[in-house]
């Protein structure tokens, strides 16, 4: 049974990180699992040509610690994704999702991402020879809708054929992508967001594992979707604002993720273990910017934030910065005198 399953089974939630290109490398992904144990951490989008011919050790290696991930393929050819669920199954990762929601011109060049919600029978046919070929859930990530499409009419058949096809779960990003004429940053934030039409496909599909992703900034939000949906994604706020992932676990337990705040103590633990971690990096001929980027959005609303990030963006990215510049941000922080405001950052 997957873990899609059993949490259909059992009620349970799945909170997720969602795929960012360029945001949610390995680095990113062993911060967040430092923060969270439970949440599902996501690749960033990942080529089905590039692993058949690009570096596949540097594309899909990642720490054992981060699990559980999931590798997202962006592709339109059944055989190309298939060589690559082949080939990245000896890595190990805890799901296959496949992306059909990114709007970048690029992506469309290579006609795949947003522009395949133009033809579903042909997603259906690669979520089927997906799962031929995978041992572990294959999942879509879609908009509900591009263009002139009206979702309301395209999103419940799109479903209706991933389910057919037997996608094991479906993240929707509550919003239209616009294919020519918005930025893939724009397509982010101007098409309005329409929860009430992705809480109702949840509503008619219950023996369906959906999730929801678009513009849920906190964790407040995040819990309300979670009373219709089965899981619930957040991207750019969970990046730039990595601190309220320390309230995830207890949001899936059931508590108050406001009232969870961690101690001095807990945060001196994550800056060694950030430190030990960023030593294995360099030692392994990475730079120490390559770790600290990822942990820029820690301490919103914390006394001394401002100065942590100076010192992460400025000291970090010289050459041969070592992890005293690691240790010198987080003593710019007032860890003891801040619980008041991580209640409040966490909750929103």
């Amino acid at each position: 049974m997957s873990f899609y399953e059993t949490a259909l089974k059992t009620g349970n939630k799945i909170f997720a990180v969602a795929p960012m290109i360029d945001w949610t490398d390995s680095r990113c992904r062993y911060l967040h699992r430092q923060l969270s144990s439970r949440a599902l951490l996501y690749t960033e989008m990942v080529v089905a040509d590039a692993i058949i011919h690009g570096p596949r050790e540097r594309l899909l290696s990642f720490s054992p610690q981060e699990h559980p991930v999931a590798l997202q393929l962006g592709g339109s050819d059944a055989g190309k994704l298939s060589e690559a669920i082949r080939i990245a199954a000896d890595y190990g990762y805890d799901e296959i999702g496949l992306n059909v929601g990114c709007p970048s011109d690029r992506v469309q060049s290579g006609t795949f991402g947003a522009c395949l919600m133009r033809d579903p029978g042909h997603v259906a046919d690669l979520v089927t020879a997906m799962k031929k070929v995978s041992s572990v859930p294959v999942t879509v990530k879609c908009r509900i809708g591009v263009d002139d499409q009206e979702p309301a009419d395209v999103l419940p058949d799109f479903l209706a054929r991933m389910i057919g096809a037997g996608a094991d779960a479906i993240w929707i990003h509550a919003r239209k992508a616009w294919l020519q004429g918005l930025s893939p940053k724009e397509n982010r934030e101007v098409p309005p967001l329409d929860y009430d039409l992705v809480h109702r496909m949840k509503r008619e599909n219950p023996n369906v594992f959906l999730g929801i992703n678009g513009g849920i900034s906190d964790l407040h939000q995040a819990k309300s979707h979670l009373t219709v949906m089965d899981g619930v994604m957040l991207g750019r706020a969970a990046y730039q604002n990595a601190g309220l992932l320390t309230g995830v676990d207890a949001m899936l337990e059931g508590l108050d993720p406001a009232e969870v705040v961690t101690t001095e103590a807990g945060w001196m633990d994550l800056r060694d273990k950030m430190i030990a971690y960023a030593e294995e990096v360099i030692a392994s001929g990475g730079r120490l910017h390559h770790v600290t980027r990822h942990m820029v959005g820690l301490f919103q609303g914390y006394a001394g934030a401002r100065r942590f990030r100076q010192i992460l963006s400025s000291e970090a990215t010289k050459p041969g910065a070592g992890t005293e510049i690691i240790t010198a941000a987080f003593a710019a922080v007032d860890l003891a005198g801040s619980a008041e405001r991580e209640r409040e950052k966490i909750a929103g």
